[in-house]
C-alpha cells in the first residue's frame, strides 16, 4: 500500500500538524469535538513536496487520491461534484503546520460553471446569490490560479456601479451579476487565450496546484525567512464543503479573537457582516459590525458561536482566531488556529491564563515569541498615522524600533544638527564606519545603501538601540551633494522620511512615533524565564550607558566590550592616530601614554554600571587603517600635530590600507607587532579594577581579557605573556588580591579546530560568530547582501547566515571546539558575542552544546533571557 496523501477531517487528530498542516489539523480536532464545521478533507504537506519533486505537477496517483476523497465527501454533503440538480461546490484553502495569515491563496465558490450556476439559482432559488457566487468564483480563480490579477475585474464591477448608479456591491442585482460574470469571463479569456474552464475536476486541480504554488510566492518565502519556517515543511491544502455567507440578509461571515489581540482583554472580539463571503470583511469595501452587535440581531446563533469559542480556547489553552459563517441562520466554523497578537497582548494573555488555571508558569514561557519584545522595547509609529502612510521602499530590518527625522549625510552634520538645532535625523550613508560612531548615537535612526544585518551600521546600531534599516540598493546617492533618491522621489538634506527598523520599510515622510512602554506583565515573565533558564545573559557594551541600559534589561555581565569604539571619540582618535603613525616604539609609547587615562576612565565607568558582574575586554581588533583621516584637511592636521610633511603622512596611511582588511594586520597580530599596545591596555584593564575594587570591596573583581583572532597557539602564549607579565606586577605593587582571567576569541576556523592546544593557554573562549561566520563561508558580512538575494530565490539558503548562525557549517565548528576545549581545560568558561547571541533559534543551540553564557546587544538581552529559558524547558521536556 502506497503513502496515505488525503485525510477526511473525521480521520484526522489535532496532534497531525506536520502532515495535515495548523488549518487541517485543527479543522479535524474541531469535527472531533462534535462542532459545526463544513466537512471536507486534507491534502497532506507531503503532497506539496512530492508536487514540488515532481517538477511542480500533481502526480496520478495522488490525483487518483484525491477523486476518491471527493466521492466520500460527496456521501457525506448529499450532493455531486458538477451535478445540475444538486451541485457540491467547495473551498479550496492553504494550511501550513506554522500559522501564516495572508500568505498563501484561497479559492471559494469552486464547482461553478455556466449550467451548473443555472441549476443552482433555481435550486435555491435566489439567483441574485447564485450569480454573486459564480462573479467571485471567475475573479478568485483567474487571480489566484491564472494569475491574471485583481485589477482588471475590480475596473469591471466599479463601472457597472457607476453605470447602475450605485456605491455597495450588495446593490448590485442578478441580472447584474450575470452580466459581471460574463465580462469576467470574456477578460478572462483575453487575457489567458482560452474559455474558461468549465469541467469541475479540471477546476480543483488547477486550485489545488495553484495553493501548492503558493507555498512559494514572494510574501511567503519572505514571512518564512523572517520567522525561521523551513521552505521543505510545504503547505496542506483544505478541500471543504462550502457554506455561504451571501445567501441574503439572514446570512453572514466573520472573524473574532477569544481574546484582544491588540491589548490581550479578556473580551470576545471580532467584526463580521451579513449576505457576505470571507473576503469582504477583509477586503474595507464595506464596514463590519462589531461582533457584540451579534447579540442583537440573532442571539441564538450568538450564544451558540459564544460557547463554541470559548470551549476552543480552553481546548487549545490559548487566544484563538476563528473564522465563521452564518448560512440562512445556521454556525459554521470555517477554522480556528492560535491567534497572532502584539507583544503586549502576548505578555498579558500568558499572564492571564496562568492566573486563571489554564496554563503552567513553563507554558506561558513558551507561548511567547522572544522576537515580539523588540516591539516593546523601542519606539514605534503612532498606528493611526503609519496606516496613512505609504512607504516608498524596503530594505533590510536591520535593528528594531520606528525612526522619524531630517535627512543628514555625515556623522558630523547628524551631531551638529542634535546638538546646536536640536533637531532629530536620519543618518543616511552608503554604508558606515567606525568614525561615524558619534553622529550614529545622535542620530534617530539609520539608514544605509550597502551592509547586510551584521554590517557595521546593523552592529552599532542594534547595541545603542537605534533604528536601522541596510542594505537599500535601490537608493541612488551623493553623499557630496547632499541628495538621495528612492521610490521615485528625490530627498535633500533637513527633508523628512521614517524607518521602520522592524519591517525594514522606508517612508518619504514624517510619521509621529510613540515611547517603548513596558508593562508589569513584562517583568512577570521575565522573572518565569529567569527561574528556568540555565544559560547566563551578557551584554555587548562598549561605554558606562549602554553597560547600565543592559542591566536594567537583566544583563549578568559583559561578554564583549569592544575597546576599540573608545577612540573615535573627537578628544581621542588625534591620540589614537598618532600612535598609529609613529615611526617608533618611543614615539608609540608617548602616544599610548596619552590614551591610557582615557581607557582607564572608561573601564571604570563601565565596572561601576555592571555593579560586580564579570566583564570580558576584547583588546584591539581592527585594522589600524581605520582610524586614519580620509578627508584632506583632517591629514593635513595630523601632519602638522606630528611634525611631519602630509605627503610623508599620506604615504604611510597608504602603506597601511590592505586589500582585504578583515583578514589583515588586526587582532591579535597588532599585539603581536606592537606589543606595547597589549602593555597599555593591560595596564588600563587592571588598574581600573584595582581602583574598583578599593571603592567597592564588596564586589568581587575578576576582569576578564580577551586576545581577538587567535589562529595558533604561539600567538595566544606571546601575547598573555605580556598580559601576564604587565598585570601581576600592578597587582603586586597595589597590595589588592586581583584575580583576572586570560581567554581568546575562536573567531577564525583553525582556532576551533586546535582548540584542544588553544586551551591549554585559554580560560575562557568567547565565540566571535560574526567572524567565524564570515571565515567559514568566506563572504565578507558588509557585502554579502548584495547576492544573498539570488540565493533565498534560488533556494540555496533560506536565511542570512549572519543573523541565524549555520548550524551545520558553523555550528559545527564551535561544537567541535566546545568538545575539544572541555578536553584540556573541564572548567573553562564558554560564551558567544556575535550578534547570533540574541537571536532564538541560535540561543537555543548555544544551550544545546553546552555554554555557559550568550552575549548580546542591550536591547537584546531581554530577547535571550526568554530564548534560553524556552531552550532549557524544551530540553528537559524532550529528555522525559
Amino acid at each position: 500500500m502506497g503513502k496515505k496523501f488525503v485525510y477526511l477531517f473525521k480521520e484526522g487528530k489535532g496532534s497531525m500538524r506536520e502532515l495535515l498542516g495548523g488549518k487541517g489539523a485543527n479543522l479535524a480536532e474541531m469535527t472531533n469535538l462534535g462542532m459545526p464545521v463544513p466537512q471536507g478533507f486534507t491534502i497532506t504537506t507531503e503532497a506539496c513536496t512530492q508536487y514540488y519533486a515532481d517538477g511542480e505537477k500533481i502526480n496520478n496517483e495522488i490525483k487518483a487520491e484525491i477523486m476518491t476523497y471527493i466521492g466520500e465527501l460527496e456521501k457525506i454533503a448529499g450532493k455531486k461534484f458538477g451535478d445540475l440538480e444538486n451541485p457540491l461546490l467547495v473551498s479550496v484553502r492553504s494550511g501550513s503546520r506554522a500559522s501564516m495569515p495572508g500568505m498563501m491563496d484561497t479559492i471559494l465558490n469552486l464547482g461553478l460553471n455556466d449550467a451548473v450556476v443555472e441549476s443552482f439559482a433555481k435550486k435555491t432559488n435566489n439567483p441574485r446569490f447564485a450569480y454573486d457566487s459564480y462573479r467571485r468564483f471567475i475573479q478568485m480563480y483567474s487571480d489566484v490560479v491564472m494569475e491574471v490579477g485583481k485589477a482588471y475585474f475590480e475596473k469591471l464591477i466599479d463601472e457597472m456601479k457607476e453605470q447602475k448608479g450605485v456605491t455597495l456591491d450588495t446593490e448590485l442585482d442578478a441580472d447584474d451579476l450575470k452580466e459581471l460574470a460574463r465580462q469576467f469571463k470574456e477578460e478572462y479569456k483575453s487575457k489567458i487565450g482560452a474559455d474558461f474552464p468549465s469541467d469541475p475536476v479540471e477546476q480543483l486541480m488547477g486550485a489545488i496546484k495553484a495553493v501548492f504554488r503558493s507555498w512559494d510566492n514572494p510574501r511567503a518565502v519572505y514571512y518564512r525567512r523572517m520567522n525561521d519556517i523551513p521552505s521543505s515543511w510545504g503547505t496542506a491544502v483544505n478541500v471543504q464543503s462550502m457554506v455561504f455567507g451571501n445567501m441574503g440578509d439572514t446570512s453572514g461571515t466573520g472573524v473574532a479573537f477569544s481574546r484582544n489581540p491588540s491589548t490581550g482583554e479578556p473580551k470576545l472580539y471580532g467584526e463580521f457582516l451579513m449576505n457576505a463571503q470571507g473576503e469582504d470583511v477583509v477586503a474595507g469595501i464595506r464596514t463590519p459590525q462589531t461582533i457584540d452587535q451579534l447579540k442583537e440581531q440573532n442571539p441564538a446563533v450568538y450564544d451558540e458561536f459564544y460557547k463554541i469559542v470559548y470551549t476552543l480556547e480552553k481546548h487549545y489553552k490559548d487566544m484563538q482566531d476563528m473564522e465563521f459563517t452564518i448560512e440562512e441562520g445556521k454556525l459554521y466554523m470555517l477554522q480556528t488556529r492560535n491567534g497572532k497578537r502584539t507583544a503586549a497582548a502576548a505578555l498579558k494573555i500568558a499572564c492571564d491564563l496562568v492566573n486563571e488555571g489554564m496554563i503552567t508558569e513553563k507554558e506561558a514561557v513558551l507561548m511567547i515569541d522572544p522576537k515580539q519584545l523588540d516591539a516593546l522595547l523601542h519606539p514605534q509609529f503612532d498606528t493611526a498615522a503609519l496606516k496613512a502612510a505609504t512607504p516608498i521602499g524596503a530594505a533590510l530590518p536591520a535593528s528594531p524600533g520606528a525612526a522619524c527625522g531630517q535627512v543628514v549625510f555625515t556623522a558630523e552634520a547628524a551631531t551638529e544638527w542634535t546638538v546646536q538645532k536640536g533637531a532629530k535625523v536620519i543618518l543616511v550613508r552608503l554604508e558606515t564606519s567606525p568614525e561615524d560612531i558619534e553622529g550614529m548615537h545622535y542620530a534617530q535612526g539609520i539608514l544605509t545603501v550597502r551592509g547586510g544585518m551584521t554590517s557595521h551600521a546593523a552592529v552599532v546600531a542594534r547595541g545603542m538601540g537605534t533604528c536601522c534599516v541596510s542594505g537599500c540598493g535601490e537608493i541612488v546617492i551623493d553623499e557630496d551633494a547632499k541628495v538621495f533618491s528612492l521610490g521615485g522621489k528625490e530627498f535633500h538634506e533637513g527633508d523628512y522620511i521614517s524607518l521602520d527598523g522592524s519591517t525594514g520599510k522606508i517612508y518619504g515622510e514624517a510619521i509621529p512615533t510613540v515611547p517603548a512602554s513596558i508593562s508589569g506583565d513584562f517583568n512577570t515573565i521575565m522573572t518565569w524565564a529567569d527561574k528556568y533558564r540555565t544559560l547566563k545573559v551578557r551584554t555587548n557594551a562598549d561605554t558606562p550607558k549602554d553597560s547600565a541600559q543592559a542591566i536594567k534589561f537583566g544583563a549578568e555581565g559583559i561578554g564583549l566590550c569592544r575597546t576599540e569604539h573608545m577612540f573615535f571619540d573627537s578628544e581621542r582618535i588625534a591620540a589614537m592616530r598618532e600612535m598609529i603613525v609613529s615611526k617608533t616604539e618611543e614615539q608609540r609609547r608617548v602616544a599610548l601614554a596619552k590614551l591610557l587615562p582615557m581607557q582607564r576612565g572608561d573601564f571604570e565607568g563601565i565596572y561601576e554600571a555592571m555593579q560586580g558582574y564579570p566583564v570580558t575586554i576584547r583588546f584591539l581588533d581592527p585594522p589600524l587603517h581605520e582610524f586614519l583621516p580620509t578627508d584632506e584637511d583632517d591629514i593635513a592636521a595630523l601632519a602638522k600635530e606630528m611634525k611631519m610633511d602630509v605627503a610623508d603622512l599620506k604615504a604611510v596611511i597608504s602603506s597601511l590600507h590592505e586589500f582585504n582588511p578583515m583578514m589583515g594586520h588586526r587582532g591579535c597580530r597588532l599585539a603581536v607587532s606592537y606589543p606595547e599596545i597589549a602593555e597599555m591596555q593591560t595596564t588600563a584593564v587592571i588598574e581600573a579594577a584595582i581602583n574598583v575594587q578599593k571603592k567597592h570591596p564588596e564586589w568581587k573583581m575578576v576582569p576578564e581579557i580577551m586576545i581577538p583572532l587567535i589562529g595558533e597557539i604561539k600567538e595566544l602564549q606571546y601575547v598573555k605573556n605580556i598580559v601576564v607579565e604587565t598585570a601581576d606586577a600592578i597587582i603586586a605593587k597595589s597590595g589588592i588580591d586581583l584575580k583576572y582571567m586570560v581567554g581568546t576569541m575562536i573567531e577564525i576556523p583553525r582556532a576551533a579546530l586546535t582548540a584542544d592546544e588553544i586551551a591549554k593557554e585559554a580560560e575562557f573562549f568567547s565565540f566571535g560568530t560574526n567572524d567565524l561566520t564570515q571565515m567559514t563561508f568566506g563572504f565578507s558580512r558588509d557585502d554579502a547582501g548584495s547576492f544573498l538575494g539570488a540565493y533565498y530565490d534560488k533556494k540555496i539558503y533560506e536565511n542570512d547566515p549572519f543573523a541565524k548562525l549555520d548550524q551545520n557549517g558553523v555550528g559545527k565548528l564551535v561544537k567541535m571546539a566546545v568538545e575539544l576545549g572541555k578536553v584540556t581545560r573541564p572548567d573553562i568558561k564558554l560564551g558567544i558575542c556575535g550578534e547570533h547571541g540574541g537571536d532564538p533559534s541560535s540561543v537555543e543551540f548555544c544551550h544545546n552544546v553546552g555554554l555557559n553564557y550568550v552575549s548580546c546587544s542591550p536591547f537584546r538581552v531581554p530577547i535571550a533571557r526568554l530564548a534560553a529559558a524556552q531552550a532549557a524547558i524544551n530540553s528537559k521536556d524532550q529528555s522525559r
